[in-house]
């Protein structure tokens, strides 16, 4: 590790987060070159931490040793100039297998991904997201979201019970939830923004209190996605609400013409600005010509704010 809990802790409460894709090469494998190239451009632009094969990073679909080696690169190329958090999840026994091996590798935390498949009580969920907080020293954010959801009960017994849970991130976007749970935790816990293309609901994050957010889009337009997020931050409500019209909304529609789109239109949009990373791992699937074509548009709109 190469920040303390307290520098973690400080890194996911203010300033935009990345979370670059993997890269893969023509054959379909990790591509570490091309990975470390994309971290160190990433690496210009202000993010406050670096959220390494995460989902858009295509976590789901990685084996344990391509998840060991985008670990490695990306603390050998960036370790110590932001925090880096590597994910772990679907079963409790590979998570915790996940876990060790970022902790070998150098990396600052971690973000808990929701089990594999199946519907989980409450109960249950807290057992397995604590089961691997007790496995590991490092840092943990748990991924509120999907199949994984906690309740506020359940964020509160976590959280009672792992000292090393220092972040929720919310992935549904149900501010009621999630002012509840603020309002209940209070400063125990960082809150971050986590629904795709965050921005979207970013001023409602802003006024419960969530002042970050993961951002994808910063994979292909990062000066763009700094910019809103100072804009937010500032108070700016022109600019936010023209790059909400201009850009935000119509990606968010184009997003929503297949499942998946959410990594997906990522991929396509970093390899329209000279960045690519190879195509997304099946079930997932690239966006035809005529969306590619759409998208390489809204990139110019985005430049252009």
């Amino acid at each position: 590790m190469n920040f303390s809990r307290e520098a973690v802790v400080a890194s996911i409460t203010d300033g935009l987060l990345s979370f670059p894709v993997t890269d893969f090469d023509a054959n379909g494998k990790f591509d570490a070159e091309s990975y470390r190239r994309r971290l160190l451009w990433l690496k210009e632009y202000e993010v406050s931490a670096l959220f390494v094969a995460g989902g858009t990073g295509e976590f789901f679909n990685i084996t344990l040793e391509e998840y060991r080696e985008i670990v490695t690169v990306a603390v050998e190329t960036i370790g110590g100039h932001v925090p880096i958090i590597a994910s772990a999840g679907q079963s409790a026994e590979l998570a915790k297998a996940h876990c060790r091996v970022a902790q070998e590798a150098g990396a600052d935390g971690i973000l808990l991904m929701p089990p594999y498949l199946t519907e989980c009580p409450q109960a249950g969920l807290v057992e397995y997201a604590a089961s691997i907080c007790e496995s590991t020293e490092l840092n943990v954010i748990y991924y509120n979201r999907a199949n994984g959801y906690l309740q506020v009960d359940g964020v509160q017994a976590l959280a009672d019970r792992c000292p090393n849970l220092v972040g929720l991130k919310d992935g549904k976007g149900d501010m009621q939830a999630l002012n509840i749970t603020i309002k209940t935790l209070g400063n125990r816990l960082a809150y971050v923004g986590g629904v795709p293309t965050a921005e979207i609901i970013a001023e409602a994050y802003l006024a419960i209190g969530v002042s970050t957010y993961s951002s994808a889009v910063f994979n292909f337009v990062p000066a763009m996605a700094v910019k809103f997020y100072q804009a937010l931050r500032r108070g700016d409500s022109e600019f936010v609400r023209k790059a909400t019209q201009e850009f935000f909304v119509p990606f968010v529609t184009l997003r929503d013409n297949q499942k998946g789109y959410a990594v997906s239109l990522i991929k396509a949009g970093a390899d329209i600005v000279g960045y690519p990373g190879g195509q997304v791992r099946a079930p997932l699937t690239m966006p035809d010509a005529q969306e590619t074509a759409t998208l390489k548009a809204l990139v110019e709109k985005a430049n252009a704010l």
